[in-house]
């Protein structure tokens, strides 16, 4: 190592040594689980004394981006949620900067991966091409009435598409609203960070399932978040969990995706809805429901649990979030939000200053799509799917049985591999690149190698 602090600043030297390993941590040249140097080695080649290093380390420790193990040294944190922001005044860096960049080469390395076409992509989470309602909007082009589509939308979104998504929520999830509690959004992405921009502040905690797509989203960091687990089993979240997070850290919101959920392919028992509702009544906890795949049924399965939106009498808890990315194109950027009317009206607000409202043709476009032609395409899309996930159940039957472990969904899109044994997550991509498939690694929905089989 050819680093050398500087004893002519004014700043302690243990202080530089940390600042020194923070940003190789930072900018992934320190990746999960590697060793730092020992501390009397390090000592010796830095000409400072021991305690020097140890201060340092310990300064590291303090934030949570390394952890020592008796034995095995000091290395750099597998996990990295949810760290002390003792040393950090910056909320918005810190979790910016210290908590996800370390798993940013990783994720730059499988996006790179991804635009091979000689790779099979299993990393996405998108339909195919062929899956696509090509024909269905392109017809639908035709015969549109752009007279009136062409100006500034409502700052909500078209009313007729808000009256349109009344009728289809209420159809297809049992989900009775209004079009004054409905703004309609780029696609659930930007739902998500108006609400972590409008409800929330830097510094705020939040609960999420563990493991969740959320992990992978900036959105959370730039904005300043705290992160915190949920734990996830068979049956979903755990329920009890959020109020012991919210006696240790006082967690202000729970992001939650309780039908076919994102990577699991878990769906929130009935009995664990109705807990998590009253323990989040009990503690004033407002929950955000991700929709994405809740009608996305595999096998002709019958329909999941009710939306928590339908289950609670209080219609103020929970803030219902969905788009047509998954069950019509994600090229639409069509979705909506459902939440009580001081909520959209603030969040209303701050769209319209970020992008003066949505693209009315599209938005025409998704309201004569969704009354005429959704049905019968995801009635289509179901029946593909089905077919699809079994042809990769049998083949990892085949080919992984002695690897891993994984579910068998009922919808949505994902199947969830548990390895055997412990490999490191860096390996793993490598592994899979040479051998021209592309996965999403857990770590990058918020796990580390704890949680093998």
């Amino acid at each position: 190592m050819n680093w050398k602090p500087d004893a002519s600043m004014k700043e302690p030297i243990f202080r530089q040594i940390a600042k020194h390993f923070e940003s190789l941590i930072i900018e992934g040249k320190l990746a999960p689980g590697e060793p730092l140097p020992a501390e009397r080695k390090f000592a010796e080649e830095l000409g400072v004394n021991r305690s020097t290093v140890v201060s340092a380390y310990a300064e590291l420790r303090a934030t949570g981006l390394v952890q020592s193990v008796q034995g095995s040294g000091t290395r750099v944190s597998e996990r990295m949620w949810g760290v002390s922001a003792r040393k950090v005044p910056n909320w918005r860096q810190y979790t910016l900067e210290a908590s996800f960049r370390p798993t940013l080469p990783l994720i730059s390395k499988l996006r790179s991966a991804s635009t091979d076409p000689t790779k099979i992509n299993l990393a996405r989470g998108e339909l195919s091409e062929d899956l696509l309602p090509r024909r269905e909007v392109q017809e639908l082009l035709h015969r549109m009435n752009i007279d009136d589509s062409l100006g500034y939308s409502h700052p909500q979104g078209s009313l007729r598409l808000r009256e349109t998504l009344c009728d289809h929520l209420r159809k297809a999830n049992g989900i009775y609203t209004d079009p004054e509690h409905i703004l309609i959004t780029s696609g659930s992405q930007q739902a998500l960070h108006l609400i972590t921009q409008c409800l929330l502040a830097p510094g705020d905690a939040i609960g999420l399932e563990g493991p969740s797509y959320a992990y992978s989203l900036p959105l959370f960091s730039s904005a300043g978040l705290r992160l915190f687990r949920i734990p996830v089993d068979d049956d979903g979240l755990d329920p009890i969990s959020v109020k012991e997070l919210y006696q240790k850290h006082m967690i202000k919101m729970v992001f939650v995706n309780p039908t076919y959920q994102n990577p699991t392919g878990t769906t929130l028992s009935l009995s664990r809805r109705k807990q998590l509702l009253e323990i989040c009544e009990e503690l004033r906890i407002p929950i955000v429901e991700d929709g994405a795949y809740s009608e996305i049924r595999l096998d002709k399965s019958e329909a999941p649990s009710n939306a928590l939106v339908t289950l609670h009498g209080n219609s103020d808890l929970v803030i219902y979030v969905g788009s047509l990315s998954k069950t019509a194109a994600p090229g639409l950027r069509i979705g909506w939000v459902i939440a009580p009317s001081a909520v959209i009206r603030r969040m209303a607000d701050a769209k319209e200053q970020m992008d003066f409202g949505m693209n009315t043709v599209v938005q025409e476009l998704a309201n004569l799509y969704l009354r005429t032609g959704w049905r019968d395409h995801l009635q289509r899309l179901t029946r593909e799917l089905t077919k699809r996930r079994n042809s990769m159940l049998m083949s990892l039957q085949s080919n992984a049985e002695e690897l891993c472990v994984w579910n068998k969904p009922l919808g949505g899109y994902h199947i969830w591999c548990r390895l055997k044994h412990i490999i490191s997550d860096a390996e793993l991509l490598d592994a899979c690149i040479q051998n021209g498939v592309i996965v999403t690694l857990g770590i990058v929905y918020g796990l580390s190698m704890d949680s093998y089989v």
